[in-house]
């Protein structure tokens, strides 16, 4: 008989009761605009590599990467970046091309892609070194069944208390597949190294665990306050090395992971050190108003947090489309 695929449920715990309503995103892409947030003045104005601030519209990281490798003639491992901006969107960030010589781009070069600024640095970009994002978000046709007052409660409660840091559906693929890969990588890995595809797999298991430990601690109604022998409330991004939770709370983890020890297990065998992940995560400078019926966002985040966490603690968005959003 075949094997039945293994079934990872998505579903995880709200902080606050689920409103009623729903509305649109990304209708168009100037719905989801996001601006990469860049200490400019680290640029040294000299160096081996062409720093390129560059808005894109319906055009994904890794696509403009491989664009700009065939624009300036060089391979695409010579293309840095600090982050994966989403596709279906307008978004503003930062690349490095390593390129000694004297080397211009016109900046309509790559469909869909505007250059904004060229400056000179010593190193190549590398992921996370940029500070944070900054997005504008537009939830069209927010429906009748919404109550615009509660709305602007619950924003005015996440902007006060935040919402629990899971890491976004988009990590873990389409309908979650790469959990299922990731499960079929684990169960057969040993002492290796990982690469391509498969280090995404195993990020999409690492940030799985995590989120289980999260949604639990959001069932308990502890995951914005520190536990005996934390600082800040945070859980594990799982790998080797003795853990910081101590007693109760290292129990209470392991107890919530206990049907994951596959998983943990192999993931301590690739070498992964073992690191910890805050578990509230508070927008920066939320705004929002009214434009009719839809409702218009501000807010900043850190880097490795998404806004589709804040989203889902105020309604149920619809695309018009499976997409992956940030």
């Amino acid at each position: 008989m075949p094997q039945t695929k293994p079934q990872f449920s998505r579903n995880f715990a709200h902080a606050y009761p689920v409103l009623a309503g729903s509305a649109e995103l990304k209708t168009l892409p100037e719905d989801f605009v996001v601006e990469e947030i860049f200490d400019e003045t680290s640029f040294s104005g000299e160096g081996k590599h062409v720093c390129l601030q560059i808005r894109k519209r319906e055009q994904n990281t890794r696509w403009v990467a491989a664009a700009l490798a065939v624009v300036a003639n060089v391979a695409e491992a010579d293309i840095g970046f600090c982050g994966m901006k989403d596709r279906h969107a307008i978004t503003t960030q930062w690349f490095s091309v390593t390129h000694a010589d004297e080397w211009r781009i016109s900046p309509l070069a790559i469909p869909g892609c505007e250059v904004l600024q060229v400056v000179r640095h010593q190193r190549k970009l590398r992921r996370g070194s940029h500070q944070g994002n900054h997005f504008a978000i537009r939830l069209r046709k927010v429906s009748e069944s919404s109550d615009s007052k509660r709305l602007d409660e619950r924003l005015k409660l996440i902007a006060e208390k935040g919402v629990p840091n899971y890491f976004g559906e988009q990590r873990f693929g389409i309908e979650g597949q790469n959990l299922v890969e990731a499960d079929r990588l684990l169960r057969r890995c040993r002492h290796r190294k990982m690469a391509g595809r498969q280090a995404i797999y195993i990020s999409a298991a690492r940030s799985y665990l995590f989120n289980q430990v999260l949604a639990e601690r959001v069932k308990q109604n502890n995951w914005s306050q520190a536990l005996e022998g934390e600082i800040v409330p945070q859980g594990p991004l799982w790998g080797r090395g003795r853990s910081c939770s101590k007693g109760a709370l290292s129990q209470l983890e392991n107890n919530i992971l206990a049907d994951y020890q596959p998983w943990c297990n192999a993931l301590e065998h690739l070498g992964l050190e073992q690191q910890r992940r805050d578990l509230q995560l508070l927008p920066q400078g939320l705004e929002w108003q009214w434009q009719g019926q839809d409702l218009c966002l501000s807010f900043k985040l850190s880097i490795g947090t998404y806004a589709t966490t804040v989203l889902r603690e105020l309604l149920q968005v619809d695309t018009p489309a499976p997409r992956a959003v940030l």
